[in-house]
């Protein structure tokens, strides 16, 4: 009788790419049980998905591989048989298998030709029964790492013996591909007699490895070899090389890959194709980058387009363009490449108004990330490069870059900062490192400048306290009524912002409010004793006493302090925009981000941001319910004084979503002010029914429930109101 079974599989660790995602996902998605092993964590596994730890199989850190393809496709192939001796009845898929339909074989024995001719047996679906004897002798094959294959050509095992004989066995990672895994599946079939239980080529191979091509031309080619045989079909993972090179590690317009991410609600552009066996691709950047927040990224050569559409699709970050030449000239023609790269990001869901062409040096400003690929310093002199260093990069940018030996780049870059090697190849016979540029600390005379300008802001009635690690304290005086107190970040303050000024400085003056002005030296979270003395010593000296209403204000990072200092001032109001409550492993171990801070000490009175807040009049929370990190953060709030002003599908970087919807500043004045209600902030909140994000990310919502007549209505309605060009894609693909 038929029955559904459970798969397993394997991925070591580390992210997974799209074509990964999609394959697990398609289990889930069509009902059949799957459990993914893993040795390390794996940050973006689709829901449903089982997770167990490899170790249960295998107690190793010895992952062995083909050397000469550099590939675990090795280990993977001894897993497999352990996993499936230990789990009697799971079925082993590859993470290429895709499920078509579920596989309900009834015999224990499950696997399949995979080319025509009947004789060679692939094993990226495999079934044995735990006790087989083919299952036995497989295991006992394996255990010696020097064996010599009798399958292998005579040739080949000749040779092995001979360096045997002279103490010098071949050990397994330096033998031939496949030598475990399907040339030793093959072997044992004939050896056994189980022919009778081999599944025909239309099983899970109706598109073979010559064939594998199609899956990424027009999506009827490969329709059009699946039949109603197929279960489990193998998309075949070589296929990545040539999605890298020569689609920027996206699955291709029109063909049968965008159809199945599309099917299943996978984005591409967050999980890009980023490398096979030696190669890797552009798209793998993403992984190299150390900041938890990018909100701006520039290109200067055209070359990064797949990395900046990730940063994008992960960041929500802009884009810049920069028009120029290979001697840092800009010209009023635009550049050959920059054509079809707008016309790449527009066609994976970046909003044009999210673009942004620079056609003159004086528009520069400085970036998260610079991109700067097969450019200055690589296929072009280094020297062009200092104007965009100069005016491109802040305390916290990062470069990345291709150094080509003999261009001078390394000495070049001294002065800017330092580098980490990322990866090596050799282009015309020279090699070529990629780099990340990270910039030296910023120097005095860049504090000295910020403790001039902080001297005149202050006034002769105001006052400016320098501390340590490049904090500080800036007090403004003007109303004696209301006094503001605002959380930043000083390296933003004076590389990110043209008027050089703390967050709001400008609004809370028009406002005719005081300030307090709290900076910080980086991203340290205000962990910093010094900081935690001055408010001491304000409270202590009756500072914020002299005012009839004190505000806290923060975003983030500066959330996160806003809540924490405000017992310094019991009874004030406190404004956080997706705050952290703490970065304290040890009580909010699900925090993944802000790796940064992990090492510092979050205990004490100004520690626990949901604890200490309770002193205070009324702590208004704003953030993104379905961002899982903020949310539970947000949940942590749970004292009577709290007021939860939920944000729905708006993101992180909540301030620039409202910005951009138009009400950031009636918010904020509102939430200062202290008349801002829940109703009147949900009657503002009211214009993201129009604000392409939300809508791009209602309907996504919806498709990926499952809710495809519902998704349908809304992208109908959506695009009377708008030309959102995400929305109008999606309902493409849905309608057929």
């Amino acid at each position: 009788m038929p029955r559904t079974r459970e798969v397993g599989t394997l991925w070591i660790g580390g992210p997974l790419s799209w074509l990964e995602q999609l394959c697990l996902k398609s289990f889930v998605d069509k009902g059949q049980k799957i459990t993914l092993f893993s040795y390390e964590d794996i940050p973006n596994v689709p829901d449903g998905v089982i997770r167990r730890d490899g170790r249960e199989i295998i107690d190793t850190d010895d992952f062995i591989k083909y050397e000469q393809k550099n590939s675990y496709a090795l280990f993977a192939d001894w897993f497999r048989l352990h996993m499936i001796h230990q789990n009697p009845g799971m079925i082993w898929v590859d993470t290429d298998v895709y499920c078509y339909r579920p596989m309900d074989y009834d015999s224990d024995y499950v696997f399949g030709y995979e080319l025509p001719g009947e004789h060679r047996v692939n094993n990226a679906v495999l079934g044995l029964p735990a006790d087989s004897d083919a299952l036995r002798q497989m295991l006992d094959f394996t255990s010696d790492r020097f064996s010599i294959a009798p399958f292998l050509p005579k040739k080949r095992k000749e040779e092995m013996r001979k360096k045997a004989e002279k103490g010098k066995p071949v050990h397994i990672t330096e033998q031939p591909w496949g030598v475990w895994g399907p040339m030793m599946v093959t072997h044992y079939v004939h050896e056994l007699g189980l022919e009778e239980h081999v599944q025909p080529l239309n099983a899970f191979y109706p598109i073979t490895f010559r064939e594998r091509f199609k899956f990424m031309r027009r999506a009827e080619l490969a329709e059009g070899l699946i039949t109603s045989q197929t279960t489990a079909l193998h998309l075949w993972a070589s296929n990545k090389r040539q999605l890298g090179n020569l689609h920027d590690g996206l699955p291709p317009k029109g063909s049968y890959f965008e159809k199945l991410v599309q099917e299943h609600g996978i984005t591409p552009a967050l999980a890009p194709i980023k490398g096979r066996g030696n190669t890797t691709f552009d798209g793998a950047l993403i992984d190299s980058l150390d900041l938890d927040e990018v909100t701006s990224v520039a290109d200067l050569t055209g070359q990064a387009r797949s990395f900046v559409l990730a940063l994008h699709h992960k960041f929500d970050c802009d884009i810049q363009l920069v028009n120029t030449n290979r001697r840092a000239k800009f010209k009023d023609e635009d550049m050959p490449w920059l054509k079809d790269y707008i016309t790449f990001l527009t066609e994976n869901e970046v909003d044009l108004d999210r673009i942004k062409v620079i056609r003159a040096e004086k528009d520069l400003r400085p970036v998260d990330v610079l991109c700067n690929l097969q450019g200055f310093g690589d296929q072009w002199k280094t020297q062009f490069l200092e104007p965009f260093l100069q005016r491109c990069i802040h305390s916290d940018t990062r470069v990345f870059m291709d150094v080509r030996r003999g261009s001078g780049a390394f000495p070049f870059l001294k002065a800017y900062g330092s580098n980490a090697k990322l990866s090596e190849r050799e282009d015309d016979g020279k090699p070529v490192t990629r780099i990340r540029v990270t910039p030296n600390p910023p120097s005095p005379v860049t504090d000295e400048s910020w403790d001039e300008i902080a001297v005149q802001l202050a006034g002769k009635g105001g006052w400016y306290r320098p501390g340590t690690n490049g904090h500080s304290f800036l007090y403004v005086p003007r109303d004696p009524d209301t006094l503001v107190v605002t959380f930043d970040n000083l390296d933003i303050a004076m590389t990110k912002r043209e008027d050089r000024r703390p967050w709001g400085y400008s609004f809370i003056k028009d406002q005719g409010w005081s300030m307090l002005g709290v900076l910080a030296g980086g991203w340290t979270w205000y962990r910093e004793p010094w900081v935690y003395d001055q408010f001491d010593e304000l409270k202590a000296s009756g500072f914020f006493n002299q005012f009839k209403r004190v505000v806290f204000y923060g975003a983030s990072m500066g959330g996160y302090a806003a809540c924490a200092f405000s017992p310094a001032a019991p009874g004030c109001d406190v404004v956080a925009i997706s705050p952290q409550s703490t970065v304290d492993k040890s009580i909010v171990p699900w925090e993944t981000r802000y790796r940064v801070v992990w090492d510092r000490d979050f205990s004490g009175k100004y520690g626990d941001a949901a604890a200490v807040s309770a002193a205070a009049n009324r702590v208004s929370i704003l953030y993104d319910p379905y961002e899982p990190l903020d949310a539970g953060h947000a949940a942590r709030f749970t004292a009577d004084n709290v007021q939860h002003l939920r944000a729905p599908l708006l993101g992180h970087r909540l301030g620039s979503s409202l910005n951009q919807m138009g009400i950031l500043s009636p918010i904020i004045l509102g939430a200062l002010n202290g008349t801002l209600s829940s109703d009147a902030y949900y009657q503002m909140l009211r214009t993201r029914r129009s604000f392409p994000r939300y809508q791009r990310e209602l309907f996504n919502r919806a498709v990926e429930k499952g809710h495809t007549r519902l998704a349908k209505a809304l992208g109908q309605h959506i695009l009377k109101k708008n030309p959102n060009r995400a929305v109008r894609m999606g309902l493409n693909a849905l309608t057929g």
